[in-house]
């Protein structure tokens, strides 16, 4: 296949300058206020409201260099995927660019796995979403309350792109308001001027006060790398949803160049806030959470019930994208002729229903497993598929490093987003990755997190390689 090939098949749009009309069947649904949205809206989850407390207790206030480096790995890895997306929007993103730029192996790997990823989540979202949900109105069971938002949100992806697409505006619109709040009024309780406060407002003291900056070493650094990293995933969403956008290349490049201040505010800014009101020893971080022991250190009333209807968002957000990334993930699979064929057909209003159910269907079976098999099978599809967003990472950069070859020999003009110091960059993010995936092998808490993603990951490639090698072979028969 010639390169000139590969980037048309990899996504261009039906010679549309702007790439305004997908050329895969897909709906061009997605205004340019949905994709702001999802792309901001992306890099906050649920994990962030309830998973940063062990970070602070592991790491202390150098939890923020934790937050930093990760951060900073998810900006070159979004730019690596902005450059490509920006040059060929569409919907298997990276797995659609990984087929043209590594093999048809790769692409059916990470896609496959990626998909996985996405249908384990949904099953996690919705219990966690089913347990707030439970202590509002306890009449109705955990489990049942699980296949609601699930059924409800599935309704709501078979409906259309654009109520995809509103629905996520709106979920993310109150996590951006919220954390935004959050920020600006803990920051005036920081510095003592927000009236009302029953915080003493220490100003930066917190940073040092209880230990020094890195109370647990340098080591702990580390450690609380690999505690949030899996906080982040989710920013590639934006290059999925870019192929059925108004305007992909513009989308792709707003969300690309936004994606530096999106992590600094919502991440570094809220994490900030609570090391500063609080010390990070103080027992409430762990006890409560460290959102909800921040507010209730300035005297916000509720904090807990207000915190529990932002996590819910937050989770019924993740669920909305889930669905929709893996459904998108089964579409671009079936129509490279990886997935089923019926996963490559789309409705009248352009919504791929087949690939909709496919993926839900693994999600209602994932949930039940949650509620009948929690220590067993669901705790295997957990960890089997706890390290698949460092392997979707390193395989960005990896794709992105030949991608970039093919782009500047046969069309240099569509080069509208490039990487920073490219390849130099790419090599450091690279490395990285493989560093924190190596770390993770020596960590008690993630080593079996490793060993079967590694498992599954294997398995899966072994199987693109078989299908690639018998494509070949039949191809050469052909001939």
């Amino acid at each position: 296949m010639s390169s000139t090939t590969t980037l048309q098949k990899a996504g261009d749009s039906s010679g549309d300058p702007g790439g305004a009309q997908p050329s895969d069947g897909l709906k061009a649904g997605l205004k340019n206020r949905h994709l702001s949205m999802i792309a901001i809206g992306g890099v906050i989850g649920a994990g962030l409201f309830v998973g940063s407390s062990g970070g602070i207790a592991k790491a202390g206030p150098a939890i923020l260099v934790s937050y930093a480096l990760v951060g900073a790995m998810v900006v070159f890895v979004m730019r690596m995927l902005g450059e490509m997306a920006a040059a060929s929007p569409n919907s298997g993103s990276f797995s659609a660019y990984a087929d043209r730029a590594l093999g048809r192996w790769a692409g059916f790997s990470i896609g496959w796995l990626y998909w996985f990823f996405w249908v384990v989540v949904l099953a996690v979202e919705a219990t966690a979403g089913a347990v707030i949900l439970e202590s509002w109105i306890p009449a109705v069971p955990q489990w049942a309350w699980a296949l609601i938002v699930m059924a409800v949100l599935t309704v709501t992806n078979l409906g259309s792109v654009a109520s995809y697409g509103e629905f996520e505006f709106w979920f993310a619109g109150i996590k951006v308001v919220a954390i935004g709040g959050f920020v600006i009024v803990g920051l005036l309780a920081v510095f003592g001027v927000l009236p009302g406060s029953d915080n003493p407002g220490a100003g930066f003291a917190h940073l040092t006060d209880a230990g020094g900056f890195m109370p647990n070493g340098w080591g702990a650094i580390l450690t609380g790398v690999l505690m949030v990293v899996f906080s982040f995933m989710g920013s590639e969403i934006v290059t999925l949803a870019a192929g059925e956008s108004e305007d992909p290349r513009r989308a792709v490049t707003k969300a690309t160049n936004s994606v530096i201040w999106r992590i600094g505010v919502f991440y570094l800014g809220s994490i900030f806030v609570v090391i500063t009101l609080l010390p990070w020893n103080d027992k409430s971080i762990l006890e409560k959470g460290s959102y909800v022991a921040a507010l209730d250190s300035i005297g916000i009333a509720h904090a807990g019930q207000i915190m529990n209807v932002i996590v819910l968002t937050a989770v019924l957000s993740c669920l909305n994208s889930g669905l929709y990334t893996a459904s998108r993930m089964a579409f671009s699979l079936g129509e490279r002729g990886d997935a089923p064929k019926a996963f490559a057909k789309v409705n009248k209003r352009g919504v791929p229903v087949a690939a909709i159910l496919g993926s839900v269907v693994f999600g209602f079976v994932a949930v039940y497993f949650n509620y009948a098999f929690k220590d067993t099978v669901f705790n295997f599809l957990l960890n089997s598929s706890g390290a698949v967003a460092l392997f979707v990472w390193l395989v960005i950069c990896l794709t992105q490093l030949r991608m970039r070859k093919i782009l500047v020999r046969e069309a240099p003009e569509k080069l509208t987003v490039k990487m920073w110091l490219f390849p130099y960059l790419t090599y450091a993010t690279a490395a990285m990755i493989v560093f924190v995936l190596g770390y993770m092998l020596f960590d008690d808490a993630n080593r079996q997190v490793v060993v079967l993603s590694l498992l599954v990951a294997a398995v899966v490639l072994s199987v693109g390689v078989f299908r690639d090698g018998r494509r070949k072979a039949a191809e050469r028969a052909s001939v």
